[in-house]
C-alpha cells in the first residue's frame, strides 16, 4: 500500500501572505493532488506544523486551508493522520492545547495525535511521535523503549541533523533513542537529510531565504518495502540575482513574475545602466525586490570574521557565535537566537 507523507505545511505563513498562499496553491493543484489521484493514494500522514503560528490563525488563512486542502482530501475519501508539531502546540511545554485539534474537528477523516501512539496502516505498525516537550518527554522515551513497531513517524528535533543547508543542530533529543527502528521519518527541519536510518523529509515549498535552491516536495511511502520516494515541487518563490555590470537589454525577466527577488550587486560601474536593469525587473511584476550592494561589515564583527555575500542571516549569526571566544554555552545561545529569529520571521 502506498501512502503520502507531507510535513511542515505552515498554512498562514508569513502573516497569511497572499503571495505565499498563491505559491503554495500551485504545488497542491499541480503536484500533490494529481499525484494522489494518479497513484490511488487514500492515506496521508502529516508529520506536524500544519499551521504556521502557535498563537492563533487568521480566519482567511483557515478558510484557505479548508477550501484548498482539507475539503478536497475529505471529498477524495482520504484519511489524514496529523501529528502535533511545535508550531501547532499553543504552549511550549505541552501538546494538550493545539491548533489541529481545535480547528479540524469537523473533519471525520482527520485523526490528531498529540501523544505518542501506535497505529496500523495496511499491515504495518507505525509509532507516531509528536513534538517532544517537558510534559511528554518521559512518556515518549518509555514508549520508544517498549514499542516493537519497525517504523517511526514524528516531529522531532534531533541532535546532529541539518536545520537548513548551512546549519546543523547541535542540541536537541538524542537520535540514539531511535537506533532500533528500521525507518524513522521526521518533520520539523525543512531541509532533507538522512543518516543512520533517520530521514528528515523536508517541507513542500520555500518559506524563507535559507530555503533557496533546496529541493522541496512530499514523499510516497510503501508500507511493504518501507521505501520512500520523493515527489519534488518544481516551483520556486525566492531568487537571487547577481549583478556584475549586467546588460539589462539581454536580461530575461519572464521567470520572475510573482517572485521574491534579491539582487546582489558585485560590480556596478554605471549607475544609469543599473537603474535600467532594476526598472526592467520591476516591469516583470515581481512580488518583491530587495537590492543588496554594500558588504562592508568593518566595525560590526571581529577583524577575522567575514560574512559571505550570499549567506543568510541565521547562518551569519550562528557562525559568529561559534567563532566567538566567549566562555558561554554556545549551543544554548544559538538555540535562543534561532527561536528569536524564527519568531521575527513570523511577524514579517
Amino acid at each position: 500500500m502506498k501512502i503520502a507523507i507531507i510535513t511542515d505545511q505552515h498554512f498562514g505563513a508569513r502573516k497569511n501572505s497572499q503571495i505565499f498562499h498563491d505559491y503554495f496553491l500551485k504545488f497542491y493543484e499541480n503536484v500533490f493532488f494529481p499525484t494522489l489521484e494518479k497513484e490511488g493514494i487514500t492515506t496521508v500522514v502529516d508529520m506536524g506544523d500544519t499551521f504556521d503560528s502557535r498563537k492563533g490563525i487568521d480566519f482567511s488563512a483557515l478558510t484557505w486551508a479548508k477550501d484548498n486542502y482539507f475539503d478536497r482530501l475529505s471529498k477524495m475519501g482520504c484519511t489524514v493522520h496529523t501529528i502535533v508539531g511545535n508550531h501547532t502546540a499553543y504552549y511550549k511545554n505541552t501538546n494538550d492545547v493545539n491548533a489541529v485539534d481545535l480547528l479540524l474537528r469537523e473533519y471525520k477523516n482527520v485523526k490528531i495525535y498529540p501523544d505518542p501512539e501506535e497505529i496500523k496502516i495496511d499491515n504495518l505498525r507505525i509509532l507516531f511521535v509528536p513534538w517532544i516537550n517537558k510534559e511528554n518527554e518521559e512518556q515518549t522515551i518509555r514508549t520508544i523503549e517498549k514499542t516493537t513497531c519497525p517504523v517511526v513517524m514524528g516531529h522531532l528535533e534531533l541532535n546532529g541533523f541539518r536545520v537548513n543547508q548551512q546549519v546543523v543542530m547541535d542540541h536537541g533529543f538524542d537520535h540514539n533513542h531511535f537506533k532500533k527502528f528500521e525507518r524513522v521519518y521526521s518533520g520539523h527541519f525543512h531541509t532533507r537529510s538522512s543518516q543512520e536510518g533517520i530521514h528528515y523529509l523536508g517541507n513542500p515549498y520555500e518559506i524563507y531565504w535559507n530555503d533557496v535552491e533546496d529541493t522541496r516536495g512530499f514523499h510516497i511511502f510503501d508500507t511493504e518495502t518501507l521505501e520512500h520516494t520523493p515527489v519534488n515541487n518544481p516551483y520556486r518563490l525566492f531568487y537571487k540575482i547577481y549583478y556584475e555590470d549586467s546588460d539589462y537589454q539581454l536580461f530575461d525577466t519572464r521567470e520572475y513574475e510573482d517572485k521574491i527577488i534579491k539582487v546582489i550587486v558585485r560590480k556596478k560601474t554605471d549607475t544609469k545602466k543599473f537603474e535600467k536593469f532594476i526598472d526592467k525587473l520591476y516591469e516583470s511584476n515581481a512580488a518583491e525586490i530587495k537590492v543588496v550592494e554594500n558588504f562592508d561589515f568593518s566595525g560590526w564583527y571581529a577583524d577575522d570574521f567575514e560574512p559571505f555575500e550570499s549567506e543568510d542571516t541565521l547562518s551569519i549569526l550562528n557562525r559568529y557565535i561559534e567563532d566567538s571566544e566567549a566562555n558561554l554555552d554556545k549551543s544554548l545561545i544559538k538555540k535562543m537566537m534561532q527561536e528569536t529569529y524564527q519568531e521575527a520571521c513570523e511577524l514579517i
